[in-house]
């Protein structure tokens, strides 16, 4: 098992399986900023290379899927990892190669952020992919992370409610996830999260962020959710905790680029941390 207690390690590992964004605000970017400023030591295997910016995906170069198990492979052969997360999968044979991998080592905490569309509406995983995920991958993680137009994909139904958006998450852990975390920020409302843990439900509320640059947020998320189980915490626990940091991250989002600039993870952490800080001195 690979995660075996390390006396002489003090950062949980977490690997990010995922596409590139020359941007900086999303996929590999985006979760190394987030594993590194909530103490990890990040590393990647990098799914596709895209020509982006903050308002369009222009170009996607995929990686080939024997080259992405190599870097899989090399990362948990030196240094070993605590927890994974894949983000964008590009297709069918990645999804293949990238499972097998998973598989094979018995990956504790996988967390899966299933990127079908981007926020531009660029496809980023084909319809084969799409199967492949459901069939290969789901069935290995702990978590899946789902926004509302991935969830009605996954589960085959319309979510545009808490109510549906509790049947969708029955439906997609009957696909083998051990949980099912579904995002309904674009409900409206104050945004409620649902976290289907197969026995049950938790609502995970915030306040709503009048923002536009939301690029990125839900690989934040998932790479947040990641470290916070590599880091040893139980399911709910590293829910709370991944979306304190996501609303932090959104509160204080970057206004950069013509398009939806990026979240800022080191101002969630710093914000977070600042917090804390006077809670104790209270």
């Amino acid at each position: 098992m690979l995660t075996e207690p390390n006396p002489g390690r003090s950062r949980p590992r977490v690997l990010s399986i995922a596409g590139s964004d020359s941007a900086g605000g999303a996929g590999i970017q985006a979760d190394i900023k987030v594993i590194t400023c909530l103490g990890g030591y990040a590393m990647t295997a990098v799914t596709a290379v895209t020509a982006q910016d903050t308002r369009q995906v222009a170009g996607i170069h995929a990686i080939p899927p024997e080259f992405v198990a190599q870097q899989i492979e090399m990362c948990i052969a030196d240094i070993g990892l605590d927890a994974a997360k894949t983000g964008m999968l590009s297709g069918a044979p990645t999804v293949r190669a990238v499972a097998e991998v998973l598989r094979r080592h018995r990956v504790a905490h996988l967390v899966v952020d299933p990127v079908i569309l981007s926020t531009s509406g660029c496809r980023l995983l084909d319809e084969q992919g799409e199967a492949a995920l459901i069939r290969e991958i789901l069935p290995l993680c702990e978590v899946v992370t789902p926004n509302l137009a991935e969830a009605a994909r996954l589960a085959g139904r319309e979510v545009n409610d808490l109510s549906a958006m509790r049947c969708a998450a029955e439906a997609i852990a009957r696909l083998g996830p051990r949980a099912v975390w579904i995002k309904g920020g674009h409900l409206a409302g104050a945004p409620t999260d649902l976290l289907y843990d197969g026995r049950g439900f938790l609502e995970l509320q915030s306040e709503r962020i009048e923002t536009k640059d939301t690029h990125g947020a839900g690989c934040a998320l998932s790479a947040a959710l990641a470290t916070e189980l590599a880091r040893g915490l139980e399911l709910h626990d590293a829910a709370r905790r991944a979306k304190q940091f996501i609303t932090e991250a959104l509160r204080n989002s970057l206004r950069l680029g013509k398009g939806r600039g990026p979240t800022d993870p080191l101002a969630a952490a710093q914000a977070l941390g600042r917090r804390v800080q006077n809670h104790c001195h209270g």
